[in-house]
């Protein structure tokens, strides 16, 4: 009986012991390895509003100096706008998608023991960020133009207004003079006129003969 006994806890302790080699094996290469928790916009989202910023988090610490996030749009070329922001095991990249399409996030991360980790996510913008506004857009530097010109066309009318009055100015005294000096001519030739009336024939007779 004690046999037996002593073969059962030698075999419950071997079996304990190996179940517990299994669970702890694994854990110390992933406890060595960095890995991807979350991310904002979430790994195969369909957005209708561009995203001005997307955020990676992971399960250990980053370091900037070796961790890269590239994002690309439905072309290939990237729409990131400037340098990421760490903090803690987040890293915040700013971004600038336009086209609808589907957007590519890339990173690489090191881990704890110096191995690389690379993966991506995907996220849909449906809507592009200038649809309406690039037609309203290209309209709108002629509308503004468009008050302009009233005030253009309003300068050469304005324009053409004051030289005539400068033109009524200099070409009514002229006629004023004119009219002056027919009205001077007139009142002298009336003048002469009754003084010639005045002097009669019969009198400048009889002046002789006094």
């Amino acid at each position: 009986m004690s046999r037996r006994v002593t073969r059962f806890g030698t075999a419950f302790v071997a079996s304990v012991a190996a179940a517990a080699l299994c669970t702890l094996v694994p854990v110390g290469p992933a406890a060595a390895h960095n890995s991807l928790t979350g991310s904002d916009p979430r790994d195969g989202a369909r957005i209708d509003t561009p995203p001005k910023q997307v955020r990676l988090s992971f399960l250990a610490r980053l370091d900037p100096a070796t961790t890269r996030v590239t994002v690309t749009g439905p072309d290939d070329a990237s729409v990131t706008t400037g340098e990421p922001t760490f903090s803690g095991s987040r890293v915040t990249v700013p971004v600038r998608p336009l086209a609808a399409g589907r957007y590519v996030v890339r990173y690489e991360v090191a881990s704890g023991d110096g191995h690389p980790i690379r993966g991506d996510i995907e996220f849909t913008l449906t809507v592009p960020a200038t649809p309406s506004s690039a037609p309203t857009s290209a309209p709108v530097t002629p509308t503004a133009a468009a008050p302009a010109s009233p005030v253009a066309s309003a300068e050469p009318v304005a324009a053409p207004g004051r030289p005539a009055a400068a033109e009524d100015g200099a070409t009514w005294w002229p006629w004023a003079l004119g009219a002056g000096a027919v009205a001077v001519a007139a009142l002298v030739g009336g003048l002469l006129w009754r003084a010639r009336s005045t002097r009669r024939p019969g009198s400048a007779d009889r002046d002789p003969a006094r």
